[in-house]
């Protein structure tokens, strides 16, 4: 009989942290010295096991006693498993024992600030930064924690399959840009800041481990990799606490002192008398952008994870919510006083997934912890995730129990210490609790997260316990909320029925290759398989997707035009016509399903390509050197590690932002697959380019099947293939990518939809001065023959194409049932190139035919 869900949770979280009944005894004698676990290996000590499983190894050892010794490598640690020892650590022997190695990585990169400073320089910073926590700006941080969190969930669109990790990363940090700094991060600066964290966190416990601290000073990629984070997050800093361009000063009249930065450099040092450094103002920058922005992020996303496996918590939480903090309303410091429930998840959230895997502090003199003796010298290390799932302190530890928290019960300190205790404990406490808060009111306001199968939330430890891999569709809390969710077009877009088609321009009468009446985007081939529900991984049929408000894909076009001018791919003044070719109602057509941050990626994706391929109708189409000049950076883009020092062109600049937001969070086997249809797909220009430039054009030395090689994956069909699974929120089955019969059925596809495309830009490929790869233009040359019966030739391909697919899909759908909704995504993609061709005015030749 299977276990139930919740009974496999603990069974998996029990190899976490090894469960014990009571306290172990105690030395009899004082002054012990404390045990060393057991396990060591010559040579690296306990190093091994700390690094396979951090958290399991730290678990186990409050069983040998409340202070234990370790060796990583040569050196020899303490690590304090007692919640007691562990508060007197951080309050009675806060002087004598200050930070440790781990801390000392970050003083070296960043300076002496709040987080990494001592004794009285600490006592004198501390007073400077605490009125920036003090109560009278709560209220005023609270107004902006809402909004910003109001801005970024109205941004998200129903069926949106979000990486709530990387949300929840960009959020934090916009709510501590915002209320802090008053000010607005560039989307450049906000990427890097995020791309840099991990390498900053990676290094800084490399480093701390490292046997001398030489070491961190040698050219080794991990130290070059710290050193890089180290000068991106400084600038990403200095943008915020200087305003330099790309930032957005916010008026801040209503808050005594002004932002953060004012305050400090307002202030003078009582130890010189002369006013603080900008050095000095950098550094408690940077310490509020770490400590008010990963730690937030990481709790926000468990926090989304255990609601999602506790539907009873989340109404529970939704109907406290409407009773004290009603819909639209800004959060007060009264009313969030008055969610009692609400406070109790979050700290239970934080007591189960405390975000601190180990910290360190060192003995600068002999000291008695406990019934342990720690001589001058040694390090002390302790987890706050292992002591808050300490059994002995809370019954079922493992278990996500926010009603131990009711009516103060469990608070009880020092067992609970997720914001240290003693001098250093956190100055913006207070700050993150309400974050916390408001930030979940104000999305499960508006959003019903559905868990995506096979991509929940797990356990990444480095110096913090991180949450990666959670994904979510997204689905309307309520009519209103889907109502609203729609309200980044202009006035009147908003105002359209939420339920009405997207408008399409009339169709002509007839289709090129079929002779008959266009067939709607929507409409599916008789006796073909209906539509598997995205997410389900099962083939069940169910009914087509909702129609997509039309302001919706305006709002998309609009959101791109801004995206292609902002990146000069595009000038103002040419936004009229390119804007008519209509490009967001292919991705309409083509994904029916796609919504919100995925439906901006894949519009951006193709005015890209279609700028890059406008670029090839002039001279780089026709010179070699030229195409390879602008394509082959793009194909370095590609590789993994770091990338090569190019030129820095507006295509180049786009395509590398592009590439970043469609390989986020992919998997290794999805990033491969789609850098080499990507190669593929961007080698078509030099090769076109080349073949124009020897005289080798298709039907004068380029044979036709060579022809349809080349345009198949010129068309950039195969990278919008691979997108089926980006969008879906998951890979399909590897057992269906292996099939021979589905690479058959991408391949005709692509031809489809590449002879499609020639049907209708004949005309325009006709009048240009180079030599078109256009299938008809091919056939003409090839065989001899007129136009009509060209025409008619592709017209029978892609009939024969189309049928042949619906056989491999019955096949392939029989055998995999699992990945039928990436099947019938291959038929929806050739259906919308087919419904845009004939309405877009991208293939329009003045006076010509249509």
């Amino acid at each position: 009989m299977p276990l139930p869900t919740h009974t496999l949770l603990a069974e998996t979280r029990k190899r976490i942290v090894p469960p014990r009944t009571a306290p172990p005894p105690a030395p009899t004698t004082r002054a012990a010295v404390p045990p060393l676990a057991p396990g060591a290996v010559p040579g690296l000590g306990h190093a091994a096991a700390l690094l396979r499983d951090p958290l399991g190894f730290l678990g186990s050892l409050s069983r040998h006693g409340g202070v234990v010794r370790i060796r990583l490598g040569p050196r020899t640690v303490c690590v304090v498993t007692d919640a007691r020892l562990v508060h007197t650590l951080l309050v009675a022997l806060a002087r004598d024992c200050p930070r440790g190695a781990v801390q000392d990585t970050l003083k070296t990169a960043f300076g002496d600030g709040l987080l990494m400073s001592e004794g009285q320089a600490h006592r004198d910073r501390r007073r400077i930064i605490q009125p920036a926590f003090g109560p009278d700006r709560m209220a005023g941080y609270l107004a902006v924690m809402h909004q910003v969190t109001e801005e970024r969930a109205g941004r998200w669109r129903p069926g949106q399959v979000l990486d709530v990790a990387k949300e929840m990363n960009h959020l934090a940090l916009e709510i501590v840009t915002r209320s802090l700094f008053g000010a607005r991060l560039s989307e450049d600066a906000t990427l890097a800041f995020h791309r840099a964290l991990p390498d900053l966190v990676k290094g800084q416990i490399v480093q701390s481990l490292y046997p001398h601290p030489a070491l961190a000073r040698l050219p080794l990629p991990v130290n070059r990799r710290f050193d890089a984070a180290v000068r991106v997050l400084n600038r990403v800093v200095d943008q915020a606490v200087n305003g330099r361009p790309g930032t957005d000063r916010t008026a801040l009249t209503d808050r005594p002192g002004g932002t953060l930065p004012d305050l400090l450099r307002a202030a003078t040092d009582p130890a010189t008398g002369r006013p603080l450094t900008e050095a000095d103002v950098r550094s408690e920058a940077i310490t509020m952008f770490g400590a008010g922005t990963e730690t937030v992020s990481t709790t926000l996303t468990w926090l989304l994870d255990e609601l999602l496996r506790h539907p009873e918590v989340e109404a529970r939480v939704l109907a406290e919510l409407d009773e004290h903090l009603p819909a639209g309303t800004v959060p007060t410091p009264e009313a969030l006083g008055r969610l009692g429930y609400t406070r109790s998840v979050t700290q239970e959230v934080v007591r189960l997934h405390a975000p601190n895997a180990f910290l360190m502090r060192t003995a600068q003199v002999p000291v008695d912890l406990g019934p342990y003796r720690i001589p001058a010298g040694t390090e002390l290390l302790y987890s706050l995730t292992a002591l808050h799932r300490d059994p002995v302190r809370y019954q079922e530890p493992l278990s996500f129990r926010p009603e131990r928290w009711q009516d103060g019960g469990g608070l009880g300190r020092p067992s609970f210490l997720p914001f240290g205790a003693g001098k250093h404990k956190c100055i913006g406490e207070a700050f993150a609790w309400a974050e916390l808060t408001v930030a979940a009111a104000a999305i499960l306001r508006r959003w019903r997260p559905v868990a995506v199968p096979g991509a929940r939330a797990r356990e990444v430890v480095w110096t913090t316990v991180q949450a990666h891999g959670l994904r979510v569709r997204l689905a309307p809390r309520t009519e209103a909320a889907a109502t609203s969710a729609v309200r980044t077009g202009t006035p009147e877009r908003a105002a359209e029925p939420a339920g009405a088609f997207p408008t399409v321009r009339a169709r002509p009468t007839g289709c090129p290759f079929t002779g008959t009446a266009d067939t709607p985007a929507t409409a599916r081939p008789a006796n073909t398989p209906a539509t598997a529900r995205p997410g389900t991984g099962t083939g069940t049929a169910v009914a087509p997707p909702q129609p997509r408000p039309p302001a919706e894909l305006r709002a998309a076009a609009d959101r791109h035009a801004d995206w292609a001018v902002h990146h000069g791919l595009l000038a103002p003044t040419e936004l009229p016509g390119y804007r008519a070719y209509a490009l967001h109602e292919l991705i309409g057509h083509a994904f029916p399903r796609v919504r919100g941050a995925e439906l901006d990626l894949l519009v951006d994706m193709l005015g890209w390509f279609t700028v890059l391929d406008d670029h090839f109708d002039g001279p780089p189409g026709r010179r070699p050197t030229e195409a390879h000049a602008l394509v082959d950076p793009l194909i370095s883009t590609l590789a993994d590690g770091p990338r090569p020092t190019a030129p820095e062109g507006r295509l180049l600049t786009a395509w590398r932002e592009l590439w970043d937001r469609q390989s986020e969070s992919a998997s290794p086997a999805w990033r491969a697959r789609a850098a080499h249809e990507w190669r593929a797909c961007l080698a078509t220009f030099p090769a076109e380019a080349e073949h124009r430039a020897r005289g080798t054009v298709p039907a004068l030395g380029l044979g036709l099947a060579e022809t349809m090689r080349l345009r198949r994956h010129g068309s950039c069909l195969y990278p919008f293939m691979n997108i089926l699974e980006r969008v879906h929120g998951a890979d399909a089955p590897a057992a269906l990518h292996a099939e021979p019969a589905l690479h058959r059925l991408r391949a005709n596809t692509a031809d489809a939809a590449t002879l499609i495309n020639d049907l209708y830009s004949l005309e325009r490929e006709e009048r240009q001065s180079a030599a078109a790869f256009n299938t008809v233009l091919t056939l003409q040359r090839a065989r001899g023959c007129t136009r009509s019966r060209a025409v008619g030739a592709v017209r029978a391909r892609v009939a024969h194409l189309r049928r042949e697919n619906e056989e491999l899909r019955r096949d392939l759908g029989r055998r995999h049932p699992a990945g039928r909704w990436y099947l019938d995504g291959t038929r929806e993609l050739v259906t919308g190139v087919q419904a845009w061709t004939s309405t877009s005015n991208r293939y329009q030749v003045p006076g010509g035919r249509r």
